[in-house]
């Protein structure tokens, strides 16, 4: 048996090809594992869950079959999905857990997260989290016409891609304090995260103990997933393997 984990599919938008090889893996890949964990931004947009758009009906729909097979699939909020909710539970059968979010993978006390409240040094970035997760603010937009909220969502969509091109690597990284910090705050020597679409595993050391930083990639062009069981990770390319 083992687990699963993905994040940044960033279904929908300028990539409907992403929809086709998500719902390939979760026919081909994820039947019979343990748990399918999905580490935010699932959809490039989610604008509520009164106003599923239809590129979303054919990954919907293969969730809610993978979950009626008894494979749980447990998913947190990203940056681009965060306003998913009670109404996505009920059409997909998926869990909505907290970022971040404490795990026992096979004896290893586990810190999963999206990983973009871990890249502290873009302050810009930081400042707009707080404003998009702020619940008066999303109660005002949730309360928009469906097309305004569209338009709106493409608005911070198209500033944010002006705003990456300005930003060096290095400042739209994680900070690797911040790592220490989250690790040791929730007492862990692993963690669990994507956002940054650099799949790799990092070794590090924690209060002079051994511990390991595991990054998922995107599924723009890598469809990247992590496969656990008892004897260890493995990162893989879905579309290469």
């Amino acid at each position: 048996m083992s687990t699963l984990f993905i994040a940044d599919i960033h279904l929908g938008g300028e990539h409907p090809e992403i929809s086709r090889r998500f719902v390939e893996f979760l026919e081909r890949q994820a039947p019979g594992c343990e748990a399918l964990y999905i580490l935010g931004d699932l959809f490039e947009v989610w604008i509520g869950d009164d106003a599923v758009q239809a590129e979303h009906r054919a990954a919907l729909q293969a969730l809610r079959r993978l979950t009626d097979q008894g494979v749980p699939v447990r998913i947190m909020h990203g940056n681009r999905d965060f306003l998913l909710g009670h109404g996505f539970e009920a059409l997909s059968g998926c869990q909505l857990i907290d970022d971040p979010q404490v795990i026992d993978l096979y004896g290893t006390r586990t810190l999963v997260m999206h990983g973009d409240s871990l890249c502290s040094d873009d302050v810009d970035y930081q400042q707009l989290r707080r404003q998009l997760r702020d619940p008066a603010w999303q109660r005002q937009f949730l309360a928009a016409s469906e097309a305004r909220r569209l338009a709106i969502a493409k608005q911070y969509r198209d500033a944010s891609r002006s705003r990456t091109r300005e930003k060096t690597e290095a400042i739209m990284d994680v900070n690797p304090a911040a790592v220490v910090e989250a690790m040791r705050a929730y007492g862990v020597t692993q963690l669990i995260h994507g956002h940054t679409h650099r799949p790799a595993v990092h070794e590090l050391e924690i209060d002079g103990r051994p511990a390991r930083r595991i990054v998922l990639g995107d599924w723009y062009s890598q469809d990247s997933s992590l496969r656990c069981d008892a004897s260890g990770c493995r990162l893989s390319n879905f579309a290469k393997d």
